[in-house]
């Protein structure tokens, strides 16, 4: 089984790709909060997002994560 690490890209083929522009359903909290995810309890700090996906899926974004990869369409 190969094992891969955060802290080393491996040599490998890696391809560009862009996310597919799928509306989700998002809202930003102003407080500590914590979301049951399909992977555990997540937490979220003050200023995350609370993120609902395509498929329903609830799980917390990054305030500045969010900031880089999201647009809001509304």
């Amino acid at each position: 089984m190969k094992k891969f690490f955060q802290d080393k890209t491996p040599k490998l083929d890696f391809k560009k790709a862009l996310k597919k522009p799928i509306p989700i359903k998002c809202v930003q909290i102003d407080e500590a909060f914590e979301v049951e995810t399909m992977e555990g309890i997540m937490s979220g700090k003050p200023g995350d997002w609370l993120m609902i996906g395509v498929n329903g899926e609830k799980y917390v974004c990054d305030a500045a994560i969010f900031k880089k990869s999201y647009d809001i369409v509304d």
